[in-house]
């Protein structure tokens, strides 16, 4: 195992990775985010250097952390050589295994090799697939003609807002979520749409791995054409930076992949994968 720290390293990496999309993505958009102030304090393990043949990107070991918090406890992964993956995983002091945490990938192989580590260790995985996708080159703001109604208040979200998010996000409604969406809303570029009175009524955010994400319009102020103008203005905002502007969305979500393919978004031949792995001290807990 050998934990990157070298600014001039971490860079290269970034560079190598990018010749690896789109299996790369995930673990891109976090070490972007790593060099470019590393505002949700991750850092980067490999098997070696240059010539790595894995890489897990996870949360500093001085960094506070809750040991029910599987959304900051998250771990981002690619592998060239997918032996080699296991064989970091299986290395002491990579993952925190006494914690509940997240596994996040773009690879078909994640699921098996990951399972097969963590049922040694006495670990519940639960998996979740999603089409993977990015979003086209948006150069200009986005054209505002299919919006009904007037004009509305274009912005970005305030750590106030987080509760309102905490309470409509299907993977929310706990203490850490709640905690976990304030400080993405602090850290990351985001976007919503607010009424007459400020309040929000159409947003989305950006993860820790640079993904698009928690696309959410109020159901009184749907078939407005906010979600289109929230997704384009914030994949403009991101690609303006020089992020990818990636995203995810569940088979079953007929709604947001229909808007996504109007977008003309690109579904991506990989899928996105996300583990959830529970140990038996914390497997009762009612949000996991």
């Amino acid at each position: 195992m050998l934990v990157l720290n070298c600014s001039t390293k971490l860079l290269t990496l970034e560079k190598m990775l990018k010749s690896c999309f789109p299996e790369s993505l995930k673990v891109y958009g976090a070490v972007m985010n790593i060099n470019r102030g590393n505002p949700f304090q991750k850092e980067v393990v490999l098997d070696s250097w240059p010539d790595f043949k894995a890489v897990i990107t996870r949360r500093q070991r001085e960094a506070e952390t809750d040991n029910l918090d599987h959304y900051s406890n998250a771990y981002a992964v690619f592998y060239k050589d997918v032996n080699a993956y296991r064989q970091l995983l299986e290395e002491h002091d990579v993952i925190n295994w006494d914690q509940v945490f997240q596994i996040q990938g773009l690879q078909n192989e994640l699921y098996d090799v990951s399972k097969a580590v963590a049922n040694s260790k006495q670990l519940n995985v639960k998996l979740t697939s999603f089409k993977a996708v990015r979003f086209p080159p948006v150069s200009t703001l986005p054209d505002a003609s299919f919006l009904k109604g007037p004009p509305p208040r274009l912005t970005y979200l305030s750590v106030t807002d987080a509760d309102l998010l905490n309470r409509t996000w299907s993977r929310g409604g706990n203490e850490q979520c709640l905690r976990y969406l304030a400080n993405l809303i602090s850290c990351f570029p985001s976007v919503c749409v607010r009424d007459d009175k400020g309040n929000p009524v159409s947003w989305s955010i950006t993860d820790q791995f640079s993904t698009i994400c928690h696309g959410y319009t109020l159901p009184e102020h749907r078939r407005k054409g906010y979600s289109q103008l929230v997704a384009l203005t914030l994949a403009r905002k991101l690609q303006s930076r020089g992020f990818p502007s990636q995203g995810n969305v569940l088979d079953d979500n007929k709604a947001s992949t229909n808007l996504l393919k109007r977008l003309q978004v690109e579904f991506l031949p990989c899928r996105f994968h996300r583990l959830i792995l529970t140990p038996a001290t914390f497997s009762g807990q009612p949000h996991l």
